[in-house]
């Protein structure tokens, strides 16, 4: 199973997720790195998870405000070798399109994710994850119990692209333990999809059973920033 780090991008800056709360969200303090700026901070994290994929939560974006593109491309010209996945609070094929061009030579690197709580409607599920199943990730987010899902994608499973993610925001920087259960579930309604999980991981062992879950990845912040988890080998 893959371990991919996760940055949350607020005002330039990587800030602590806390169970979905964003108002409260802080500048980072890890022990990888003394700097909360993307561009010091990223390179420590994929070296101790061993990954060449790094997930970015661009919350200016998330709040309605514009993608980060500064930070985004400091980041890509300082990992030459990752590729990035963009929570960019995108809302329909429009924004998906406008994000491409505007990355041009290097929108092969950068996935876009398309999270449930920021498609507005229908027409905008249909339409964006129509046009942009090859090349984008849904994330299926939700808060405790309840699904944030506007547009009620969590039950359009026709037009979920090939890889989804689990966001159980509650979990986030919590450890709560991961939603092994839930990945279940989801794997049993989609199993040709690669589900990936996000939130709760707190050490290897709960890496280990996430895995065996049958999870095809984890998003992992908080425990990589306090050093649960052991040091991964480069893919």
């Amino acid at each position: 199973m893959k371990l991919i780090p996760v940055i949350d991008l607020m005002a330039g800056q990587v800030v602590r997720g806390m169970r979905g709360n964003r108002s409260a969200y802080r500048p980072i303090v890890s022990s990888l790195c003394a700097s909360s700026r993307p561009t010091e901070l990223a390179p420590a994290l994929l070296d101790r998870a061993g990954a060449d994929t790094l997930y970015i939560a661009d919350l200016d974006a998330l709040a309605g405000g514009s993608v980060q593109f500064e930070a985004l491309f400091e980041l890509l010209a300082a990992l030459p070798d990752a590729a990035i996945w963009l929570d960019g609070g995108f809302r329909g094929a429009h924004d998906v399109d406008a994000l491409r061009a505007r990355l041009g030579e290097h929108r092969a690197r950068v996935t876009p994710v398309i999270a449930s709580e920021s498609l507005p409607d229908a027409d905008s599920v249909r339409d964006c994850l129509s046009a942009n199943r090859a090349h984008c990730i849904l994330s299926l987010d939700s808060l405790g119990s309840t699904r944030l899902d506007p547009s009620r994608c969590w039950d359009r499973p026709e037009l979920w692209p090939g890889r989804v993610i689990l966001m159980t925001l509650e979990r986030v920087g919590a450890y709560a333990g991961p939603n092994l259960d839930a990945i279940r579930r989801l794997r049993r309604r989609a199993p040709d999809i690669a589900v990936i999980g996000a939130g709760g991981v707190r050490n290897d062992d709960d890496l280990r059973q996430a895995a065996a879950s049958g999870a095809h990845a984890w998003l992992v912040a908080s425990a990589l920033h306090d050093g649960r988890i052991s040091r991964r080998a480069a893919p």
